[in-house]
């Protein structure tokens, strides 16, 4: 196990190697620049200003020495200046980044809590009521927009019934600490937390139904069964964690996603995470904070994968990694 996790990890760094160097160049011959969008802000900057900016910020070197600067820099934990904001980005990105992290963790758990016993429960249930309610409620979930959804949430809750604040992290001119900011949190992070759960639901139950449906069609179940084990243990003993392993990957794959955002979810909310600053450095055209951003979610979309495979050993142990 150690040697295949070693090897794995090694093998990450040509990949990062060569995505760095496509997002690079991907934002580099983007149509303008972030000195381009100061311009555009400041109009009667002069043309020294303009050279001096660009010289500072390695915008009149080659394009190649420019991504072995940012790559250099990318190793040392450096991911550049943010142009609009004067700030280091990786202070930016630890500033946002667990704001987003906290929003998605909590959405992350709630969802994989409600799913799960939902699939296997429509599964072992096929076409009966409950399993129909829940396969409408399924279409519905992964149907709707998660802003027409957040909008709708957020006229019900926080217009009408005025039970949770509309937007932000924490109350304005509210300065809580301890319980009482943790409690002012929470309510502002029920609602756009209810929607991302919403939309894991939705498709995460689908996940584990089918992938229920095959293995209790299995032959072993049906060997299971006939020796007299009762309908439970065939279920949760036998079938559950075959049957959990494809649902692995989709978990390992959210790794990634409780560090980018969700970028529609907290423009609505205005909750500051990373998926804001997202859209606010594109519409800024902050490209050394949008290089950061992805960098960050490749890295933890490597190590969910991995974390994935490793899971596999662990919920089949046929699996074997060597």
């Amino acid at each position: 196990m150690r040697q295949y996790i070693t090897r794995r990890l090694l093998q990450m760094i040509p990949v990062l190697i060569g995505v760095s160097f496509l997002i690079f160049m991907i934002f580099t011959f983007a149509p303008g620049d972030a000195v381009s969008s100061l311009v555009a802000a400041h109009p009667n900057m002069s043309a020294v200003k303009i050279a001096q900016l660009r010289h500072l910020y390695h915008l009149d070197e080659p394009k190649l020495v420019q991504y072995g600067n940012w790559l250099v820099g990318f190793l040392h934990g450096d991911l550049g200046q943010s142009v609009k904001l004067n700030q280091p980005v990786s202070h930016i990105l630890n500033t946002y980044i667990w704001n987003s992290f906290y929003l998605q963790l909590v959405a992350f758990i709630i969802s994989t809590i409600i799913a799960i016993p939902i699939g296997v429960i429509s599964a072992t249930k096929q076409y009966s009521f409950f399993d129909s309610a829940f396969t409408v409620f399924a279409l519905i979930g992964i149907s709707l927009p998660s802003f027409f959804m957040g909008l709708l949430l957020m006229k019900w809750f926080a217009v009408d019934m005025r039970i949770f604040p509309v937007s932000g992290m924490t109350s304005a001119g509210m300065n809580y600490k301890g319980f009482k900011l943790l409690v002012d949190i929470a309510q502002h992070m029920f609602l756009p937390c209810l929607v991302i759960t919403l939309i894991n639901v939705s498709s995460l139950m689908r996940y584990v139904r089918m992938s229920m449906l095959e293995v209790i069609k299995q032959d072993y179940i049906r060997t299971a069964r006939s020796k007299g084990l009762k309908e439970k243990v065939v279920i949760y003993k036998h079938a559950l964690r075959n049957g959990m392993i494809p649902v692995v990957t989709i978990l390992g794959m959210s790794i990634g996603t409780l560090f980018s955002g969700a970028v529609i979810t907290e423009q609505i909310f205005a909750w500051p995470g990373i998926g804001k600053l997202t859209v606010t450095s594109i519409n800024d055209r902050d490209y050394p904070v949008l290089m950061g951003i992805n960098m960050i979610m490749v890295v933890f979309t490597l190590l969910g994968n991995l974390l994935a495979d490793v899971c596999y050993a662990l919920v089949d142990p046929r699996i074997k990694l060597k």
